[in-house]
């Protein structure tokens, strides 16, 4: 597969290109407009080109001057703010999330691009709210008119894949992407965070413990696996748990830029490198930028066991498309 030229749209720090890579694809070209993340991707895809831009100033025909050929996949994750629940701010009308919301209608330069470099496979992930009521059919309806006539919706959870935490998202693509599951037993958090040294160990890039002040460590001591410390409304008015202290037997709720745990046995907030391995990055994958910006791009990642089944999948069923 190292032939298999592949671009990641809204790459982040790179969880889905990681999965790809893992399986001898070749990541060429990666595209997002946030600096940190620019920074963290170059430093673990030193082989790509990373553009820190606006998709929006970006045409394909850039794309495919810089590479000198057409790429065989693209791959993206564009904000999912404007679709998920978890906002309350997000349109009332869900036609609306995707044309009138400015992070929503990035969903549509995506569609773009792929149109004007005619992959032979492309692959969006998103929340599957984007696929609530008219949505899905303006989604189709938008892929036909830049020349994919079939679209698939392929919904799957990252903890089938190996991936600590649960994650359930839609995978929309011009073929079906049905990767067989993990038969052995969902990783737990505790399996995933055993091994690791004591926060601030040398070695360990992204591992240093968040200060924490006496009051919220009065109320960490008090948590029970499983209750959360506070909660926030999100779209409908639900009300959504944060800083949860994890169960250790159990896999982790799922991970979000905002997300914060505490530890299962200790007193504390777990690092980035604890989150990023329950989002299944491997410790050599770092992450630059302030503390928060390291924990969003943790949190708004394909976790990468998940990329790696898909890219594996479409490794073995759709060579011959490639």
């Amino acid at each position: 597969m190292k032939g298999v030229l592949v671009v990641d749209l809204f790459s982040g720090a790179g969880g889905f290109s990681r999965g790809f890579k893992d399986c001898g694809f070749s990541i060429v070209l990666a595209v997002d407009n946030d600096d940190a993340c620019g920074r963290s991707y170059k430093l673990n895809f030193p082989e790509a080109i990373v553009l820190v831009e606006d998709i929006r100033d970006i045409a394909g025909k850039d794309i495919l001057h810089m590479l000198g050929a057409k790429p065989h996949i693209v791959i993206g994750s564009p904000p999912c703010e404007p679709f998920t629940g978890a906002n309350p701010k997000r349109e009332a009308e869900p036609l609306d999330r995707l044309y009138k919301d400015p992070l929503g209608s990035l969903t549509l330069e995506f569609i773009r691009i792929v149109g004007e470099v005619q992959p032979q496979i492309f692959v969006l992930e998103n929340v599957p709210a984007i696929m609530d009521g008219p949505l899905k059919e303006a989604l189709v309806k938008e892929f036909k008119s830049v020349g994919y006539r079939r679209v698939f919706f392929n919904i799957l959870k990252a903890e089938d894949y190996g991936t600590p935490s649960h994650r359930r998202r839609v995978f929309i693509s011009n073929i079906p992407i049905t990767p067989p599951k993990e038969r052995r037993k969902k990783v737990s958090v505790w399996e995933a965070l055993k091994d690791l040294p004591p926060p601030g160990a040398e070695g360990v890039p992204n591992h240093d413990a968040l200060p924490i002040s006496d009051r919220k460590l009065r109320k960490i001591v008090k948590l029970k696996p499983g209750s959360a410390m506070y909660y926030y409304e999100g779209a409908e008015r639900k009300r959504l748990p944060n800083f949860i202290r994890l169960r250790p037997d159990s896999i982790a709720p799922t991970v979000l830029g905002s997300s914060r745990f505490i530890h299962p046995f200790e007193n504390r907030l777990l690092t980035v490198r604890e989150q990023a391995r329950l989002m299944g990055f491997p410790d050599d994958h770092i992450f630059v930028g302030g503390r928060d910006q390291q924990y969003n791009q943790v949190g708004e990642a394909v976790p990468p066991p998940l990329a790696r089944a898909i890219a594996r999948f479409i490794r073995e069923r759709y060579s011959d498309l490639l």
